[in-house]
């Protein structure tokens, strides 16, 4: 399956909040949707869903125009919906059986999550009774009732200890495997880079990048050196190599310089010259930017 969205624009009042937004999502593949609070994601998937009307645009899946009533959608929001005073499996199954499931099926699905998460014993326990990770489990089993052909996760990993994250990542990955269509939206870039063969990065409303993330890194890469020096102190080397060596431009992270080249400089040229220098080279390779290294360039370190 491939879901297209395309120029979608929505408008609260006189505030534009999605500025023909477009972007494409493949299933077999998880796409990151990403932006700061306030970008556009929760409108966005909001949209998508029907829960607010665009304004113009359009969503089609294969060619044809997207209705998520037609089919099998599971949608985990950052703000969570679930009944407080009522018992888990009972309202698993009510909504399993909102979304067309026979009861018997419904059940099933239902004790198949809670046994997935380890939350059988607490089936007839009502939710406000759970802790804050629990909780969460519950509400990720909502959305993936009923085997879900498109799975939608915002902030899925929130509250959840290192093991019950490695439980969603496992899910995650069936799920992909699977060839479910996947939005992942997270701001715990570790995840997403994890997960996602695709990012799409949204900013004040406008999509600013999109694309195959490896693609993106390497091209964010280019002409670009990640180096390490034994006999310069970090601290200093910066202003120290730009004095000796001409046609580079150096910036630095916690641990390593950044070296880009310039003026078709190689990287055969910069070592000989860091030789010639008798510069000690601990580390010498190619930048990869991280993924947050990307979002902070596209949306501004004040912002990221």
């Amino acid at each position: 399956m491939i879901l297209e969205i395309k120029n979608l624009n929505k408008s609260f009042a006189d505030h534009h909040v999605l500025q023909d937004v477009s972007f494409t999502i493949t299933s077999g593949k998880a796409m990151g949707f990403l932006g700061r609070n306030g970008a556009g994601k929760t409108t966005t998937i909001r949209s998508l869903m029907d829960v607010f009307k665009a304004d113009s645009g359009e969503f089609l899946l294969d060619g044809k125009p997207f209705n998520p009533n037609y089919y099998r959608v599971g949608y985990l929001p950052e703000e969570r919906g679930l009944y407080s005073k009522e018992k888990i499996l009972h309202q698993l199954i009510y909504f399993a059986t909102l979304r067309g499931a026979e009861p018997k099926a419904a059940k099933e699905s239902a004790e198949y999550w809670l046994e997935r998460f380890g939350l059988t014993y607490a089936k007839n326990h009502k939710l406000e009774t759970l802790s804050k990770g629990n909780q969460q489990k519950v509400q990720i089993a909502q959305a993936l009732l009923n085997d879900p052909e498109i799975i939608i996760l915002d902030e899925p990993f929130s509250g959840l200890d290192p093991i019950n994250s490695q439980v969603l990542k496992d899910v995650i990955k069936e799920s992909i495997a699977d060839g479910k269509l996947l939005i992942f939206s997270s701001h715990q870039m570790n995840y997403v880079e994890e997960f996602c063969d695709e990012i799409t990065l949204i900013e004040d409303g406008k999509i600013i990048l999109r694309g195959n993330l490896k693609e993106i890194k390497r091209d964010l890469g280019q002409k670009r050196l990640r180096l390490v020096l034994s006999n310069l102190s970090h601290s200093n080397a910066k202003f120290n190599l730009k004095e000796i060596i001409k046609d580079i431009e150096v910036t630095e992270d916690a641990h390593t310089l950044i070296i880009e080249l310039l003026n078709n400089k190689t990287k055969t040229q910069l070592l000989q010259e860091l030789i010639e220098h008798k510069i000690d080279i601990e580390s010498f390779a190619n930048y990869e930017p991280s993924l947050y290294d990307i979002f902070v360039r596209e949306v501004g370190e004040e912002h990221a």
